[in-house]
């Protein structure tokens, strides 16, 4: 399948420039979603993963999923002051922005092995920042998963040597 049918894509959001890729259109859409999860599933099967993690909010439609279908648990990567007790924080940057993204303290045990998932890679700031916040609670990032790629975006130059999976190009 080809899964670029099922995006759409939107000119100059959320600014002049950006041609926005939205992914609305394949979650509306049960059995391309299915598909979409089933296909990331099979590229990082191969990968020893115990725990999935997924930053706010696209994060949690790729991550969630993918954690159950592959078995193992989901843990939210949200934005500042979003998750009860006590978390960690890092600051990012992102292609129209800054943020403040948080984990909790206690989400990952030192040495678990954690595939990070998210809808797009583009400048790759809130990925990096995720692999940070796994990394500070001793967790190992081995692998990072999208269904988007921007590929003129280089995002894939901050992951480190973190092996990266994308469904689809741009």
């Amino acid at each position: 399948m080809d899964f670029k049918e099922h995006v759409r894509v939107i000119e100059n959001f959320p600014q002049e420039g950006i041609r926005f890729k939205d992914i609305t259109t394949i979650l509306k859409n049960g059995q391309v979603y299915h598909q979409v999860i089933d296909s990331i599933r099979d590229m990082v099967k191969h990968l020893e993963i115990d725990l999935i993690a997924g930053p706010e909010a696209r994060g949690f439609v790729v991550g969630a999923p993918l954690a159950y279908a592959m078995g193992v648990g989901f843990i939210p990567i949200r934005k500042s002051g979003k998750l009860p007790g006590e978390t960690i924080e890092a600051n990012y940057s992102l292609e129209y922005g800054n943020d403040k993204l948080a984990m909790h303290n206690d989400a990952i045990q030192p040495g678990q092995k954690v595939l990070i998932a998210d809808d797009l890679l583009a400048t790759g700031g809130t990925i990096a920042t995720s692999i940070d916040l796994v990394e500070q609670l001793g967790g190992k990032v081995v692998g990072a998963a999208f269904m988007i790629e921007l590929t003129y975006l280089n995002g894939k130059d901050k992951l480190k040597d973190i092996d990266m999976f994308s469904l689809m190009q741009y």
